[in-house]
């Protein structure tokens, strides 16, 4: 049964990653529509979220906020699909690092590399980092329960030569490549909610105490990487451009959570500066004091 809602769905889905740039956008638009007006996918979470994190807005701010934030959400998930046949050439076009030599002057250190991201803009296109580096990159995923579909994303970064591997396989995966002396880069999204068993630090996110991901902290400082932050920002449909900050080159030396609360705020910064750009469908503050 999956494999049949497989192939029906994937020649669908190679057509509209077929579609130019303004005829895709087009079709977003039209999915907007029926994602929110007529399905209201998880409209419910997206109102109470803007809501508990942006108290300070009108309603008729937030209701705005609200609606571009779904126009977004359409927008990375049909840019998603036209990652399938998406050129080399177009991708760098349309997402631009903006100070690659930041992160290239750390490979030079010769240590591997925690990167940290958030689910801000555009989070699927950072997998076109892998053409402009050397080393090994991985991305760290949850995995589809559909095994098809669950191949089709893996197939489509590799494409950029990105690994993806899941939770499970994150600390086998670094452990071995620190042991065969792999230098590669790790992309962690630590801006989720953890298990609430897995809550070994809170610290307030939008004002709001939650728990907090450390993986990729604890990670930096058992195995010794440099950390660094990519801040991606949306400058108009379609085109984005991401920098490199430096949150630390010395995890060992650091106190705990102390890179992990650096981070969150620079999420924070990111969605006060344009909220409309965050992935407000998350239930990121379902476990809160």
């Amino acid at each position: 049964m999956r494999f049949l809602l497989y192939l029906i769905v994937y020649p669908f889905l190679w057509c509209i990653s077929m579609l130019p740039f303004p005829i895709l956008y087009l079709f977003s638009d039209f999915t907007y529509i029926i994602i929110y007006h007529i399905i209201g996918y998880r409209k419910k979470v997206v109102r109470e979220n803007i809501a508990m994190t942006l108290p300070h807005l009108s309603a008729q701010e937030r209701f705005i906020i609200e609606k571009k934030s779904y126009r977004h959400l359409c927008d990375i998930f049909l840019e998603m699909i036209k990652t399938m046949t998406i050129s080399e050439k177009e991708i760098q076009k349309h997402f631009v690092f903006t100070n690659l030599d930041v992160y290239t002057n750390l490979e030079a250190k010769q240590k591997s590399i925690a990167l940290m991201v958030s689910h801000y803009a555009s989070y699927e296109w950072v997998i076109s980092l892998n053409r402009k580096v050397s080393f090994n990159g991985y991305a760290i995923y949850k995995k589809i329960n559909n095994p098809y579909f669950d191949q089709l994303v893996r197939s489509i970064r590799s494409r950029f030569k990105a690994n993806l591997i899941t939770n499970k396989e994150t600390i086998p995966v670094i452990l071995s490549n620190n042991k065969n002396k792999i230098l590669s880069t790790y992309g962690f999204a630590s801006d989720q909610s953890p298990k609430i068993t897995s809550a070994y630090h809170w610290q307030k996110f939008m004002d709001i105490e939650v728990p907090i991901h450390i993986g990729a902290e604890v990670l930096a400082k058992k195995y010794n990487m440099k950390v660094v932050f990519l801040k991606v920002e949306k400058i108009k449909r379609g085109y984005y451009q991401a920098s490199f900050e430096i949150l630390s080159e010395n995890a060992k030396e650091v106190l705990n959570y102390e890179i992990t609360d650096l981070f969150i705020k620079k999420v924070e910064q990111q969605i006060f500066e344009a909220p409309e750009y965050y992935l407000w469908t998350h239930r990121r503050w379902k476990h809160r004091r």
